[in-house]
């Protein structure tokens, strides 16, 4: 078996003998007239017609048998077969075609179409063009890209060579086409918002830091559109949404990365009680319209989206299923339960608020779902507003999917005396050594002193994409992060 640089040099010296018949193995241009799946719909006409059409792909096979070649070339929308017989062409053309042409490349082809014998779609090529000489081979079709590694960082073949990776990116566009198409319908404005931000806030987590040279300062990516979204309901725009890039300097798991996209809309005189009702009819609208179904296996759960979501009380819940009462429970108590039930966390600027959620986390992924989560501590949620008949409580739901968190909405806090107070808790936690709480923004503070009507919000990320296709999310990221190459 030839080595790859013997390849590579092989198809080098193909393009030599392209060049020294005067001809650019890379054209600019195709003549091409339809696309092949635009074809596939006119043939019957077009054979009729014995009409002579231009297409274009890549070659993906090759079959020779002396004076005829069988080919077969892919154009991104279907694949079609062409013939080549060296008595209806040119003699240069088709000993040209035998010298130069490999699977990879792609080439521009000429002639009438018609049925063959076998009953299949062809094209009698009466000439051709090379349009971008491959210099290195496709992996094989049958076992592609095997190692992940590989696979991730060569994506592009990953999704040549296997069609459920392209399925699978075909999907991701959809769900976000259903996403926008959903709000859109309900007159949803859709904005877009800074990414470099002088104070990171929105959600908890640990920002990236990087440098503006032209205004000399250290400037945050974004970890949430969040503050800058409601200070579009301080502007006056009763609904607006946001599709975007987020990033958080955290670790990476099945569930988490670095920088990914998210939506978040943000309705104003609704609450969360609204909120729930509008997201359980966009998640079923979702399932039905990218996946034709609402029934899913996820991580060994059965979930079937047109079942009744339930309610999750976030007290009575951990209790239920640890015993621990968190309105009352110390650290040394909460971190002991979590001893004794074997979880492992990150004791660094651990605290009261990061035990309880760990506890939390613990006892969700028991939970199949689909339901919400309610009736959270005020402690636990800096930019919620609290429940007007237990104000130790605030109005916030989350997704509950499979043991895990998809979305977080909630009644937004538009009390801007309330909200100082909580992002001045927020900075006391930072300087306790917890660098996922959030920042003090004071212009968003200020924003709310011009007054914020009621509003709800929401937000969840491609992890929902990556649950309803049962995979970790870096597998349904088209590009992933990879490392260099050492």
């Amino acid at each position: 078996m030839a080595s790859l640089d013997e390849i590579r040099q092989e198809r080098l010296r193909k393009i030599d003998i392209l060049k020294e018949q005067g001809l650019d193995p890379y054209l600019a241009k195709t003549e091409r007239d339809f696309s092949v799946s635009e074809l596939l719909v006119k043939f019957d006409q077009l054979e009729k017609e014995a009409t002579t059409v231009h297409l274009a792909g890549r070659v993906i096979s090759l079959r020779g048998q002396g004076a005829i070649v069988f080919f077969n070339f892919n154009d991104g929308s279907a694949s079609f077969q062409g013939l080549l017989k060296k008595d209806e062409i040119t003699e240069a053309d088709f000993d040209l075609f035998q010298s130069t042409v490999d699977i990879g490349d792609f080439i521009e082809v000429a002639g009438p179409v018609f049925t063959s014998n076998r009953g299949e779609k062809t094209l009698k090529v009466a000439s051709w063009k090379m349009l971008a000489k491959s210099l290195r081979p496709l992996p094989e079709k049958w076992h592609g890209l095997v190692d992940e590694e590989e696979r991730f960082r060569r994506r592009y073949l990953d999704i040549l060579t296997n069609p459920e990776v392209r399925e699978m990116v075909e999907k991701r566009s959809k769900f976000w086409q259903i996403m926008r198409e959903f709000l859109l319908a309900r007159n949803f404005l859709e904005v877009d918002t800074p990414i470099l931000e002088n104070t990171a806030g929105g959600a908890e987590a640990k920002p990236f830091i990087t440098h503006h040279n032209a205004l000399d300062l250290d400037v945050y990516l974004r970890i949430s559109p969040e503050l800058w979204l409601k200070r579009l309901m301080v502007a006056g725009l009763p609904k607006v949404f946001e599709i975007g890039r987020v990033f958080r300097n955290e670790g990476m798991d099945a569930e988490h990365l670095q920088d990914y996209m998210h939506i978040e809309f943000y309705w104003a005189y609704a609450d969360y009680e609204m909120g729930m009702s509008l997201i359980e009819e966009l998640y079923k609208e979702i399932a039905e319209k990218v996946f034709g179904t609402t029934q899913f296996n996820i991580k060994g759960f059965e979930i079937d989206l047109n079942k009744k979501w339930e309610r999750y009380d976030y007290v009575e819940t951990i209790k239920a299923k640890t015993g621990i009462d968190i309105g009352s429970a110390s650290l040394e108590e909460i971190e002991a339960k979590l001893g004794e039930l074997g979880v492992e966390y990150d004791k660094k600027g651990f605290n009261l608020n990061r035990a309880i959620d760990t506890l939390w986390k613990y006892c969700r992924k028991q939970i199949a779902g689909p339901g919400f989560l309610v009736n959270v501590p005020v402690m636990m949620e800096p930019l919620a507003k609290r429940r007007a008949d237990d104000p130790d409580f605030v109005e916030r739901f989350q997704v509950i999917l499979a043991g895990s968190e998809l979305g977080k909405g909630f009644s937004e806090l538009n009390d801007p005396i309330d909200q100082a107070g909580r992002f001045a808790d927020q900075t006391k936690l930072r300087e306790a050594g917890d660098d996922e709480a959030q920042m003090f923004d004071q212009d968003f503070v200020e924003a709310l002193e011009y007054g914020m009507p009621p509003t709800c919000g929401f937000g969840v990320s491609e992890r929902l994409f990556s649950f309803l296709m049962d995979k970790p999310v870096r597998e349904t990221q088209i590009f992933p992060l990879m490392r260099p190459r050492e």
